[in-house]
């Protein structure tokens, strides 16, 4: 099952519980006050006070159940996302470097008195403009006789495309089977005796 999916379900799941947990919790109350302003509360509601008890406890148990399986489902799915941005942000990183290094080069040869393309040139110019006219002040005073003519440091790339991190996390394989989804019904039907 996608995290995505697991997380939807048991989400649902938790909300339907916490709904009942409050249903009951009111429930609760009421039965208190009619205990209290009854004579014989204590022992004319008892039995009622018991199961109401047991079912609260049932489904806060089946909620936590929920609620654990959803904090590991959700610590997975942010590894997951976090580690395909960490990779992702070494590999700008290393293009980073990569084309400040082609940079570099650009400017040595344009101090040189060399040739580069105008798109070269101008991926210097907004490096850094500064750079960009000491090497041209430089390459001025170069006196070459045959001016050397470069091609361009960045031909033949393709602009990369990452993948989202928060799709790719939502699509990853849970990391376990969650416990069964039971309906809020159902427990309340088993803990109070109605099945």
């Amino acid at each position: 099952m996608k995290i995505a999916e697991a997380r939807q379900i048991y989400g649902t799941q938790i909300k339907a519980y916490q709904e009942q947990r409050l249903l009951l919790s009111i429930q609760k109350k009421e039965l208190a006050q009619k205990m209290a302003v009854h004579e014989d509360g204590q022992t004319v509601f008892a039995e009622e006070a018991a199961v109401l008890e047991l079912t609260l406890d049932a489904v806060d148990e089946k909620q936590r159940e929920y609620q654990d399986y959803m904090e590991k489902l959700t610590e997975q799915w942010a590894m997951q996302a976090n580690a395909l941005v960490a990779k992702q942000q070494g590999e700008a990183m290393e293009d980073y470097v990569e084309d400040l290094g082609k940079i570099m080069e650009v400017a040595r040869r344009i101090m040189k008195g060399g040739i580069v393309p105008a798109a070269d040139e101008k991926k210097l110019m907004e490096y850094s403009i500064e750079l960009y006219q000491a090497a041209k002040n430089m390459g001025a005073l170069a006196r070459q006789k045959d001016k050397e003519k470069y091609d361009s440091l960045w031909e033949d790339e393709e602009e990369k495309e990452y993948a989202e991190p928060l799709e790719e996390a939502d699509n990853a394989e849970a990391f376990a089977e969650g416990p069964d989804v039971v309906d809020v019904a159902d427990t309340v039907a088993a803990s109070s005796g109605d099945m």
